[in-house]
């Protein structure tokens, strides 16, 4: 009897932008559907055969009404929700045109690093605020 052929994991790259103003970092509420009413950071899913920071910038315009340009990579992180696993990286984005609009999101709020471990936040975010607090003066 062959070898049982084991089925490798699928990644889904999730890009995430970091947008900062006076020390703090623009969340977004969560619409309906998926993890409704918990605070993500600004963002979502590479598509197929896109560049992560095309990406990065389609997610911002879309979701926030906004030009960003794109920062550099700060890091990378995983995690996975049961069956699904995702690849999240974490760009910092400095400038950008136009005022951020909640467009996909419920409601927009700027936070402190402080102010984050007090907030509904997805696992995959919650996991890696202690990276944040040492990459984000």
């Amino acid at each position: 009897m062959p070898p049982k052929k084991v089925k490798r994991p699928t990644w889904i790259p999730v890009v995430t932008g970091l947008i900062r103003k006076n020390g703090n970092l623009l969340l977004g509420l969560r619409p309906d559907g998926s993890m409704a009413g918990v605070w993500e950071f600004p963002g979502g899913k590479v598509e197929p055969g896109e560049d992560p920071i095309h990406a990065l910038k389609r997610e911002l315009h879309e979701e926030l009404g906004i030009d960003a340009d794109v920062g550099r990579l700060l890091f990378v992180s995983s995690h996975k929700y049961g069956e699904t696993n995702l690849l999240l990286m974490f760009y910092e984005v400095l400038y950008w045109r136009g005022e951020p609009k909640a467009v996909h999101h419920q409601e927009l709020q700027w936070a402190s690093l402080e102010d984050l471990p007090r907030l509904e936040l997805p696992e995959a975010n919650r996991a890696v605020l202690p990276r944040l607090r040492q990459l984000l003066p």
